[in-house]
């Protein structure tokens, strides 16, 4: 049992609480407390001067299947034999001692979405986890949390350049909807045969499921939301680069997006119109919004600072932080237990030494589960 004295607590919920303790028990959080006395048998860390948040929520990372510093052999995340895979797991892939968990968990990121990479056009399950443990089954919060899907440039080169099919956006959105439409006939079979690329797919299908679907331009954004209609589905939108110039369209369809990695370079046509400003347009619009590092192509280390970039054009530090917690945590479907500091809610904490969004401030304690990392 821990309690954290005399902190100001950013709850995730858009409201800061000065001077009052944070009580953690069981691995979850009994509340937030104002001129109460600690009880009888609790560690007490005095948190004076110091800020506290909910643990940071990267939502869209390929942490331990894209394995830093290790080279080919580390490289799992893309399945690259055939354009559409919804029978692959990124489960399967996931090593939970590469270095990335550690550089998220020393950044105060304590959950992350793993999933596979955007070679292709259907890539395949993926997974929520907390970002410390060395068996990934113990790892996890949510398995599936949702069938990756891609658009634009990356299928087109991996396999248009092969010859095959989708050398054409085109091509990406047929191939998309041939998939949906042979795993809507599966479902509607009488007798069928165990299929394991169609059964995943049919999760979409029944809504189990999101379709997580990495867009980056607009026009494919567009597609997106067209196939989302068409097939009467949940999905999100993951990277969202172009969403700006589109944002009271995308607020009318319901959906959440990740916009991210922005601290990458422009090294594609998808990216020449790539901004800090895209974040805050999409919100002030009424979509819901997250950031992302994409880890690795961005540094998984460096989720913070591009929120602190946003900040600088334009997004409040609520609004920041809210997308890097409960918002979050909304985009993953695990509000219930993680993203904001509420009773009954896993004890994923950050205690900073001072603002978050001020570069100078270092993670100086982090809590998953309430147990001192």
């Amino acid at each position: 049992m821990i309690a954290i004295t005399n902190s100001t607590i950013f709850d995730g919920k858009g409201r800061q609480h000065e001077d009052h303790s944070l009580l953690i028990k069981d691995g979850k959080i009994e509340g937030i407390f104002s001129g109460q006395k600690v009880p009888e048998g609790y560690e007490v860390i005095d948190a004076a001067g110091k800020m506290v948040t909910p643990g940071l929520i990267d939502v869209h990372t390929h942490l331990g299947v894209a394995e830093e510093g290790v080279g080919k052999e580390g490289q799992d995340f893309n399945e690259t034999s055939s354009a559409t895979t919804p029978q692959i797991r990124a489960i399967d892939g996931i090593n939970p001692m590469e270095k990335g968990f550690d550089d998220a968990r020393r950044a105060g990121v304590t959950t992350v979405q793993v999933m596979p990479g955007s070679a292709n056009v259907i890539g395949g399950e993926m997974v929520v986890l907390k970002t410390v443990g060395h068996i990934v089954d113990e790892m996890v919060i949510k398995s599936p949390s949702g069938m990756k899907a891609a658009t634009g440039e990356n299928p087109k080169r991996f396999h248009g350049e092969k010859g095959k099919m989708p050398v054409t956006r085109m091509g990406v959105a047929a191939l998309i909807r041939e998939k949906l439409i042979e795993a809507q006939n599966y479902l509607d079979s009488d007798k069928k045969e165990r299929k394991l690329d169609m059964e995943n797919l049919a999760k979409v299908l029944k809504k189990e499921i999101p379709l997580r679907v990495h867009a980056h331009r607009a026009d494919d954004i567009l597609t997106v939301l067209r196939i989302k209609r068409e097939f009467d589905i949940d999905l999100t939108i993951e990277h969202c680069t172009e969403g700006h110039h589109i944002a009271d369209y995308i607020a009318g369809h319901d959906v959440r997006v990740s916009v991210g990695p922005t601290m990458s370079s422009r090294s594609k046509v998808e990216l020449k119109d790539k901004g800090w400003h895209t974040a805050k347009v999409l919100l002030d619009a009424g979509v819901p919004c997250s950031l992302t590092t994409d880890h690795p192509v961005v540094g998984i280390e460096y989720l913070v600072t591009s929120a602190i970039h946003a900040i600088r054009h334009g997004l409040g530090e609520q609004q920041a932080l809210t997308a890097l917690t409960l918002d979050a945590a909304k985009h993953l479907g695990v509000e219930d237990r993680i993203g904001s500091i509420e009773a009954g809610k896993d004890a994923d904490l950050v205690i900073w030494s001072g603002n978050p969004f001020d570069l100078r401030s270092t993670v100086e304690q982090v809590f998953i589960d309430g147990k001192k990392i």
